[in-house]
Protein backbone atom coordinates (compact mmCIF):
# COMPACT_ATOMS: atom_id res chain seq x y z
CA UNK A 1 0.00 0.00 0.00
CA UNK A 2 1.79 3.20 -0.65
CA UNK A 3 0.99 5.08 2.33
CA UNK A 4 2.16 8.69 1.07
CA UNK A 5 -1.42 9.27 -0.90
CA UNK A 6 -3.35 9.18 2.29
CA UNK A 7 -4.52 12.70 2.78
CA UNK A 8 -6.57 12.09 5.91
CA UNK A 9 -6.82 9.56 8.64
CA UNK A 10 -8.21 5.89 7.42
CA UNK A 11 -8.55 4.97 11.18
CA UNK A 12 -9.84 5.92 13.83
CA UNK A 13 -8.82 4.65 17.28
CA UNK A 14 -11.56 5.11 19.76
CA UNK A 15 -10.30 4.75 23.35
CA UNK A 16 -13.21 4.98 26.02
CA UNK A 17 -11.36 5.40 29.56
CA UNK A 18 -12.95 4.93 32.81
CA UNK A 19 -10.65 5.22 36.16
CA UNK A 20 -7.70 3.43 34.13
CA UNK A 21 -5.66 6.38 34.04
CA UNK A 22 -2.42 4.13 35.61
CA UNK A 23 -2.84 2.45 31.83
CA UNK A 24 -3.50 4.97 29.63
CA UNK A 25 0.08 6.01 28.64
CA UNK A 26 1.29 1.89 27.36
CA UNK A 27 -1.88 2.05 25.22
CA UNK A 28 -0.84 5.44 23.93
CA UNK A 29 2.65 4.06 23.64
CA UNK A 30 1.13 1.29 21.58
CA UNK A 31 -0.12 3.70 19.18
CA UNK A 32 2.53 6.17 18.76
CA UNK A 33 4.88 3.06 17.45
CA UNK A 34 3.23 3.10 14.20
CA UNK A 35 5.29 4.97 11.92
CA UNK A 36 3.07 6.52 9.45
CA UNK A 37 0.98 8.85 11.90
CA UNK A 38 -1.44 10.19 9.20
CA UNK A 39 -3.28 6.73 8.69
CA UNK A 40 -4.87 7.05 11.74
CA UNK A 41 -6.37 9.48 14.36
CA UNK A 42 -7.21 9.10 17.99
CA UNK A 43 -9.59 9.86 20.34
CA UNK A 44 -10.13 9.62 24.56
CA UNK A 45 -13.42 9.42 26.03
CA UNK A 46 -13.45 10.17 30.05
CA UNK A 47 -16.32 8.41 30.37
CA UNK A 48 -16.57 10.58 34.06
CA UNK A 49 -13.83 9.04 35.96
CA UNK A 50 -13.81 9.75 39.47
CA UNK A 51 -10.36 8.46 39.67
CA UNK A 52 -8.14 11.35 40.39
CA UNK A 53 -4.84 10.10 39.06
CA UNK A 54 -6.83 9.51 35.70
CA UNK A 55 -8.39 12.64 35.56
CA UNK A 56 -5.04 14.69 35.80
CA UNK A 57 -3.61 12.67 33.43
CA UNK A 58 -6.40 12.78 30.80
CA UNK A 59 -6.54 16.44 31.53
CA UNK A 60 -2.61 16.72 30.70
CA UNK A 61 -3.03 14.54 27.66
CA UNK A 62 -5.57 17.49 26.33
CA UNK A 63 -2.81 19.97 27.18
CA UNK A 64 -0.53 17.74 24.96
CA UNK A 65 -2.68 18.10 22.20
CA UNK A 66 -5.10 14.80 22.46
CA UNK A 67 -8.06 14.95 21.23
CA UNK A 68 -10.06 14.03 24.46
CA UNK A 69 -13.78 14.02 25.09
CA UNK A 70 -14.57 14.43 28.67
CA UNK A 71 -18.25 13.22 29.65
CA UNK A 72 -20.42 12.32 32.13
CA UNK A 73 -20.41 8.60 33.07
CA UNK A 74 -22.88 7.08 30.33
CA UNK A 75 -21.44 3.26 30.11
CA UNK A 76 -18.52 1.43 27.58
CA UNK A 77 -21.40 1.29 24.84
CA UNK A 78 -21.95 5.36 24.67
CA UNK A 79 -18.36 6.46 25.47
CA UNK A 80 -17.56 4.08 22.27
CA UNK A 81 -20.28 5.84 20.20
CA UNK A 82 -19.88 9.24 21.10
CA UNK A 83 -16.15 9.20 20.11
CA UNK A 84 -17.14 7.27 16.96
CA UNK A 85 -19.33 10.43 16.30
CA UNK A 86 -17.00 12.79 15.81
CA UNK A 87 -14.48 10.84 14.57
CA UNK A 88 -13.79 10.94 10.80
CA UNK A 89 -12.03 7.56 9.88
CA UNK A 90 -13.63 5.65 7.24
CA UNK A 91 -12.53 2.55 9.37
CA UNK A 92 -12.81 2.10 13.98
CA UNK A 93 -11.02 0.55 15.33
CA UNK A 94 -12.12 0.23 19.16
CA UNK A 95 -8.96 -0.08 22.03
CA UNK A 96 -9.73 -0.44 25.72
CA UNK A 97 -7.84 1.82 27.64
CA UNK A 98 -5.54 -0.88 29.86
CA UNK A 99 -4.82 -2.69 26.05
CA UNK A 100 -1.85 -2.11 23.43
CA UNK A 101 -2.21 -2.11 20.04
CA UNK A 102 0.68 -4.28 17.75
CA UNK A 103 1.62 -1.26 14.51
CA UNK A 104 1.13 -4.63 11.95
CA UNK A 105 -2.72 -4.41 12.97
CA UNK A 106 -3.20 -1.00 11.39
CA UNK A 107 -1.30 -2.16 8.10
CA UNK A 108 -3.02 -5.40 8.13
CA UNK A 109 -6.58 -4.26 8.87
CA UNK A 110 -6.27 -1.41 5.83
CA UNK A 111 -5.00 -4.14 3.38
CA UNK A 112 -7.59 -6.52 4.05
CA UNK A 113 -10.38 -3.79 3.95
CA UNK A 114 -9.42 -1.12 0.95
CA UNK A 115 -8.77 -4.59 -1.23
CA UNK A 116 -11.71 -6.46 -0.58
CA UNK A 117 -14.83 -4.23 -0.83
CA UNK A 118 -16.89 -7.44 0.71
CA UNK A 119 -15.18 -7.89 4.16
CA UNK A 120 -16.49 -5.41 7.23
CA UNK A 121 -14.57 -6.55 10.18
CA UNK A 122 -11.11 -7.54 10.26
CA UNK A 123 -10.03 -9.22 13.94
CA UNK A 124 -6.63 -11.57 15.30
CA UNK A 125 -5.51 -13.05 18.27
CA UNK A 126 -4.19 -11.74 20.99
CA UNK A 127 -1.20 -11.90 23.68
CA UNK A 128 -2.38 -12.20 27.16
CA UNK A 129 -0.13 -10.26 29.40
CA UNK A 130 -0.87 -9.37 33.56
CA UNK A 131 -2.61 -12.23 35.17
CA UNK A 132 -2.38 -14.70 32.58
CA UNK A 133 0.33 -15.01 29.98
CA UNK A 134 -0.87 -16.94 26.87
CA UNK A 135 -2.14 -16.08 23.12
CA UNK A 136 -5.84 -15.93 22.79
CA UNK A 137 -6.59 -17.29 19.19
CA UNK A 138 -10.27 -16.79 18.55
CA UNK A 139 -10.48 -18.48 14.98
CA UNK A 140 -12.37 -17.99 11.85
CA UNK A 141 -15.69 -16.45 11.87
CA UNK A 142 -18.54 -18.90 13.09
CA UNK A 143 -22.31 -17.64 13.51
CA UNK A 144 -23.53 -20.82 15.52
CA UNK A 145 -20.57 -20.49 18.00
CA UNK A 146 -21.15 -16.06 18.01
CA UNK A 147 -24.80 -16.95 19.08
CA UNK A 148 -24.14 -18.68 22.09
CA UNK A 149 -20.82 -16.44 23.17
CA UNK A 150 -18.74 -13.73 22.03
CA UNK A 151 -15.44 -14.70 21.18
CA UNK A 152 -14.28 -11.82 19.37
CA UNK A 153 -12.85 -9.16 21.13
CA UNK A 154 -14.24 -5.15 20.52
CA UNK A 155 -10.95 -4.49 19.23
CA UNK A 156 -11.36 -4.95 15.84
CA UNK A 157 -10.91 -3.05 12.76
CA UNK A 158 -14.31 -2.53 10.96
CA UNK A 159 -16.16 -0.16 8.51
CA UNK A 160 -18.12 2.95 9.68
CA UNK A 161 -20.81 1.99 7.90
CA UNK A 162 -21.38 -1.15 10.20
CA UNK A 163 -21.51 1.13 12.50
CA UNK A 164 -24.06 3.31 11.08
CA UNK A 165 -26.09 0.09 10.11
CA UNK A 166 -26.53 -1.79 13.22
CA UNK A 167 -27.13 1.81 15.19
CA UNK A 168 -23.94 1.50 17.07
CA UNK A 169 -23.08 -0.07 20.60
CA UNK A 170 -26.50 -1.09 22.40
CA UNK A 171 -26.62 0.54 26.22
CA UNK A 172 -29.57 -1.50 26.99
CA UNK A 173 -27.13 -5.05 27.18
CA UNK A 174 -28.12 -5.97 30.70
CA UNK A 175 -24.49 -6.72 31.87
CA UNK A 176 -22.17 -4.05 31.34
CA UNK A 177 -18.84 -5.06 29.02
CA UNK A 178 -20.50 -7.31 26.31
CA UNK A 179 -21.78 -4.46 23.88
CA UNK A 180 -19.31 -5.47 21.38
CA UNK A 181 -21.23 -8.85 21.64
CA UNK A 182 -24.69 -7.51 20.35
CA UNK A 183 -23.01 -5.38 17.44
CA UNK A 184 -21.49 -8.39 15.93
CA UNK A 185 -24.48 -10.61 16.02
CA UNK A 186 -26.44 -7.38 14.68
CA UNK A 187 -23.89 -6.91 12.09
CA UNK A 188 -23.70 -10.44 10.75
CA UNK A 189 -27.54 -11.03 10.49
CA UNK A 190 -27.66 -7.69 8.44
CA UNK A 191 -24.97 -9.45 6.11
CA UNK A 192 -21.67 -8.05 7.22
CA UNK A 193 -18.76 -10.39 6.14
CA UNK A 194 -16.11 -10.97 8.89
CA UNK A 195 -11.80 -11.88 7.88
CA UNK A 196 -9.72 -13.08 10.63
CA UNK A 197 -6.37 -13.43 10.57
CA UNK A 198 -4.57 -15.57 12.83
CA UNK A 199 -1.37 -13.23 13.76
CA UNK A 200 -1.05 -11.36 17.23
CA UNK A 201 -2.56 -7.91 16.44
CA UNK A 202 -2.74 -6.75 20.23
CA UNK A 203 -2.08 -7.07 23.87
CA UNK A 204 -4.97 -7.64 26.19
CA UNK A 205 -4.62 -7.37 29.81
CA UNK A 206 -6.16 -9.29 31.95
CA UNK A 207 -7.10 -8.15 35.75
CA UNK A 208 -9.09 -10.49 38.12
CA UNK A 209 -10.92 -7.58 38.84
CA UNK A 210 -11.74 -6.47 34.80
CA UNK A 211 -15.40 -5.37 34.30
CA UNK A 212 -15.38 -8.79 32.08
CA UNK A 213 -14.40 -11.12 34.17
CA UNK A 214 -16.69 -9.59 37.27
CA UNK A 215 -19.43 -10.23 34.61
CA UNK A 216 -18.42 -13.71 33.63
CA UNK A 217 -19.31 -14.80 37.24
CA UNK A 218 -22.55 -13.75 37.31
CA UNK A 219 -24.98 -15.94 35.87
CA UNK A 220 -27.61 -13.67 36.07
CA UNK A 221 -26.39 -10.96 34.03
CA UNK A 222 -24.82 -13.74 31.31
CA UNK A 223 -28.87 -15.07 31.00
CA UNK A 224 -30.06 -11.36 31.45
CA UNK A 225 -27.86 -10.64 28.04
CA UNK A 226 -28.84 -13.71 26.35
CA UNK A 227 -33.21 -13.16 27.19
CA UNK A 228 -31.75 -9.23 25.19
CA UNK A 229 -30.50 -10.67 22.82
CA UNK A 230 -33.22 -13.19 21.88
CA UNK A 231 -35.84 -10.67 22.14
CA UNK A 232 -33.66 -7.72 20.20
CA UNK A 233 -33.41 -10.30 17.65
CA UNK A 234 -36.16 -12.63 17.41
CA UNK A 235 -36.00 -13.93 13.88
CA UNK A 236 -32.40 -15.39 14.14
CA UNK A 237 -32.32 -17.24 17.50
CA UNK A 238 -36.32 -18.09 16.82
CA UNK A 239 -37.42 -21.61 16.48
CA UNK A 240 -38.03 -20.80 12.77
CA UNK A 241 -34.55 -19.52 12.20
CA UNK A 242 -33.74 -23.26 13.07
CA UNK A 243 -35.79 -24.91 10.94
CA UNK A 244 -34.87 -22.86 8.24
CA UNK A 245 -31.05 -23.67 8.84
CA UNK A 246 -31.85 -27.49 9.10
CA UNK A 247 -33.77 -27.58 5.54
CA UNK A 248 -30.91 -25.73 4.10
CA UNK A 249 -28.54 -28.37 5.53
CA UNK A 250 -30.76 -30.82 4.54
CA UNK A 251 -31.34 -30.14 0.58
CA UNK A 252 -27.64 -29.24 0.21
CA UNK A 253 -27.04 -33.23 1.03
CA UNK A 254 -29.70 -35.08 1.96
CA UNK A 255 -27.99 -38.38 2.65
CA UNK A 256 -25.42 -36.89 4.45
CA UNK A 257 -27.51 -35.44 6.37
CA UNK A 258 -29.86 -38.74 7.52
CA UNK A 259 -26.12 -40.02 7.86
CA UNK A 260 -25.85 -37.54 10.17
CA UNK A 261 -28.69 -38.43 12.31
CA UNK A 262 -28.15 -42.28 12.42
CA UNK A 263 -24.29 -41.26 13.46
CA UNK A 264 -25.62 -39.33 16.24
CA UNK A 265 -28.50 -41.34 17.95
CA UNK A 266 -27.02 -44.69 17.60
CA UNK A 267 -23.28 -44.03 17.69
CA UNK A 268 -22.77 -40.90 19.75
CA UNK A 269 -19.06 -41.42 20.79
CA UNK A 270 -18.03 -41.91 17.35
CA UNK A 271 -20.57 -38.59 16.35
CA UNK A 272 -18.29 -36.74 19.17
CA UNK A 273 -14.67 -37.84 17.51
CA UNK A 274 -15.57 -37.18 13.96
CA UNK A 275 -16.98 -33.60 15.07
CA UNK A 276 -13.79 -32.96 16.97
CA UNK A 277 -11.84 -33.88 13.46
CA UNK A 278 -13.54 -31.77 11.54
CA UNK A 279 -14.61 -34.77 9.69
CA UNK A 280 -18.30 -33.38 9.37
CA UNK A 281 -17.67 -30.13 9.20
CA UNK A 282 -20.20 -29.44 5.94
CA UNK A 283 -23.02 -31.20 7.60
CA UNK A 284 -23.23 -29.52 10.95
Amino acid sequence: MDTKKVNTPLVSIIIPCYNQGQYIDDALSSINAIADKHLFETIIINDGSTDELTNRRLEKLADEGYHVIFQDNQGLAMARNNGISVSVGKYILPLDADNKLRPEYIYKGIDVLNNNREISVVYGNAAYFGDRTEVFRPGGFNLQRLLLNNYIDACAIYRRELWEATGGYDRNMPGKGVEDWEIWLHASFKGFLFHYIDEVLYDYRVLSNSMIRQLNKNKIKNNANVEYLIAKHPYFYGAQYIDENIMHKFSRSPIGFFGLLVLKKWFPGRFSKMVAKGRLRKYI
